[in-house]
């Protein structure tokens, strides 16, 4: 193998696990924009449940309380989620930059030490001079 090649296929990985990086990221926010929502009808039914609403009140339901810190802990940890996602983003667009040069200086090298074929007038110039020569007696 050729190391150029091996300088392509390292590439290649790191832009695919750069792009796994961006998906799981962006599933766990999913996950946790879900969770939340969730907790804010549970929370919504459990004030209701209670007929109170106002958090400062000495008998608001403490599962409510409880379930709304957790759903701003959620948020919260989305929010720097999206903070890590741009930044996994920059890092896969890099990758896949640097992938695309690496394939091209493959190419090239490809090119450069490929055998040269020879050109259609070449290859009917040689079969005119061959005819020729064959043709000749002595």
């Amino acid at each position: 193998m050729k190391p150029r090649e091996s300088l392509v296929r390292l590439k290649r990985f790191q832009v695919d696990e750069k792009r796994r990086r961006v998906t799981q990221i962006e599933m766990m926010i999913a996950e946790f924009t879900r969770v939340a929502s969730d907790l804010d009808r549970e929370i919504a039914s459990e004030e209701n449940r209670a007929g109170i609403t106002d958090q400062s009140h000495f008998a608001y339901p403490t599962y409510a309380k409880a379930a709304a810190q957790r759903r701003d802990n959620l948020r919260r940890s989305a929010d720097e989620l999206l903070e890590q996602l741009s930044e996994a983003k920059s890092d896969m667009d890099a990758a896949a930059a640097d992938l695309t040069k690496a394939e091209q200086l493959e190419d090239r090298e490809q090119v450069r030490f490929r055998p040269a074929e020879p050109s259609r007038d070449q290859a009917l110039f040689e079969a005119k001079a061959f005819t020729a020569s064959s043709t000749v007696s002595f």
